[in-house]
């Protein structure tokens, strides 16, 4: 080793010091692997928190997704020094606030953790905000939506001392949580389906929110009854689906909104057995509530599950999950959804 050399790294490792020491986190970092994480978009930044199964369920981290991004070479900057929740998983998250700018974390049945936190990303700080209304009510697994008025939907079963999917006798809630003035509410419960908490959910333009998933079906597809939330109306209805194609029954899969409005597109979930990837994909018509399987062009993945999907510009964008293998598969998976006769699945944006 030459002098030159061990003088150079010696610097290097002092400017990654001194870097890490200002808190700014521009050093190399690697996130652990993870599921049942949270995945927020604000401001084109990628927030991950928390998690289960790998160790790194404090870390906070994010990736800047407004500028050009290879999934094989993800530059991730670490914020998990800032991070006050305590280690946990299965919570949700939206981006709601007065300037609508702020990420909202719900959930989780740990009494470590406040029932709502907030975290500000001009200022990379974290709140647990004071909550009006009377509501103590923790829950874990659900899919928060947010409306254009301000406020995060949350449907499910309460789960005391522990995970309770299959006990009907669970009371079963529509919280609702106004981020704009910070205060609870409730929404209605009639005619809506039997809570769980292994559903998907999106809202449509207009401001109808649509669940997906095994509710309260016996003996049929689970995926053949979509029920839909009227935010204005605060009111239930149920569609079923028509057509030959249907997927089969899953859990813990994810749906986004298509760029047209009208396409719910489903990705990956647990099955009885590992699904195939020509299993994994599949769009809902909103129009007349027809499945169908889209043409897919580029590298399939393999199916995952316990992952998050966020829409990016014209991509559906995955973040971890189980199970894939990193040798082959990156943490972040790229769907391009702008064509809807063919999707493609690419690793630059």
């Amino acid at each position: 080793m030459t002098k030159n050399f061990l003088t150079y790294f010696l610097l290097w490792i002092l400017i990654q010091l001194l870097i890490r020491g200002n808190c700014q986190s521009y050093y190399i970092f690697f996130p652990m692997k993870r599921h049942d994480h949270t995945a927020t978009i604000i401001d084109n930044k990628l927030y991950i928190l928390g998690g289960s199964g790998y160790n790194g369920d404090h870390e906070f981290f994010y990736l800047d997704v407004s500028k050009k991004f290879n999934t094989k070479n993800l530059l991730w900057k670490d914020l998990s020094y800032n991070n006050i929740v305590p280690s946990h998983y299965g919570a949700t998250s939206v981006v709601g606030g007065v300037n609508n700018n702020t990420l909202f974390l719900y959930g989780v049945y740990n009494s470590a953790m406040a029932l709502v936190y907030t975290f500000d990303p001009k200022y990379n700080k974290w709140d647990n905000p004071q909550i009006i209304g009377d509501n103590t009510i923790r829950k874990q697994f659900l899919t928060g939506v947010i409306a254009n008025n301000g406020k995060m939907y949350l449907f499910g079963k309460t789960l005391p001392n522990g995970l309770v999917f299959n006990d009907y006798s669970i009371d079963m809630d529509m919280l609702i949580l106004d981020t704009i003035n910070l205060n609870w509410e409730k929404g209605s419960l009639f005619n809506a389906p039997t809570g769980r908490g292994d559903y998907g959910a999106t809202l449509l333009p207009n401001q109808i929110i649509l669940y997906i998933g095994r509710f309260d079906i016996e003996g049929e597809s689970a995926f053949r009854r979509i029920y839909l939330y009227d935010t204005i109306h605060n009111s239930w209805s149920k569609k079923l689906t028509s057509g030959d194609i249907v997927p089969s029954n899953r859990d813990f899969f994810s749906v986004v909104l298509g760029l047209d409005g009208n396409s719910v597109i489903m990705f990956g979930g647990r099955g009885k057995t590992n699904l195939p990837k020509t299993d994994a994909l599949y769009v809902l018509n909103t129009i007349n509530f027809n499945w169908y399987i889209p043409k897919v062009t580029g590298d399939i993945p393999r199916s995952r599950f316990w992952h998050k999907a966020n829409v990016m510009d014209n991509y559906m964008l995955i973040s971890f999950g189980c199970c894939y293998n990193r040798q082959d598969e990156s943490d972040i998976l790229l769907l391009d959804i702008s064509d809807n006769k063919e999707f493609k699945w690419v690793t630059e944006n």
